[in-house]
C-alpha cells in the first residue's frame, strides 16, 4: 500500500450551489409575494386618488370660510375628474367640528388573492378644513 505524503494531498472541496428543488421553492416563495404585490397595487393606487381628492379639498378651502355644500361639490367634481370608483363622493363624511369641517374618507377594500384567500385593506384619510 502506497500513501501520499501529507504535503501533496489536496484538501477536499465542498460543493456549493442550490439544488433544483431549492431553486423551485425559492422561485415559488418569491412568486407568491410578487403576485400579492400585483394584486395590492391597484388598491393602493385607488387610495392615492382618494387621498389626493381629500388633500385637494383641504388646499382649496382651508381658511376661506367654506360651506358644507361647496366642499361636497368639490369632492364630487374631483371624484369625477380623477375617476375614483371604489367609493362614491357621498361616502366621504363632511362633519362640522370646532373651527371648520372634518372631511373623512374611511373605507375598506377587499382584493381577492388565491382561491378563497383575500386581502382586506382599511383606509382612513381625514383633514380638517378651517373656516
Amino acid at each position: 500500500m502506497h500513501l501520499k505524503p501529507l504535503e501533496k494531498m489536496r484538501p477536499m472541496r465542498r460543493q456549493a450551489g442550490m439544488t433544483t428543488l431549492g431553486v423551485a421553492i425559492l422561485v415559488a416563495f418569491i412568486g407568491v409575494f410578487a403576485f400579492a404585490a400585483i394584486r395590492l397595487t391597484p388598491v393602493y393606487l385607488n387610495y392615492m386618488k382618494v387621498a389626493s381628492v381629500v388633500s385637494g379639498v383641504y388646499e382649496e378651502y382651508d381658511g376661506t370660510n367654506p360651506t358644507r355644500a361647496a366642499i361636497r361639490r368639490s369632492i364630487s367634481r374631483r371624484f369625477d375628474i380623477d375617476s375614483v370608483a371604489i367609493i362614491k363622493s357621498k361616502d366621504v363624511a363632511v362633519k362640522t367640528v370646532d373651527g371648520g369641517f372634518e372631511v373623512a374618507a374611511v373605507y375598506s377594500h377587499k382584493a381577492p388573492f388565491i382561491g378563497n384567500i383575500s386581502f382586506v385593506v382599511d383606509f382612513d384619510r381625514r383633514v380638517v378644513v378651517r373656516k
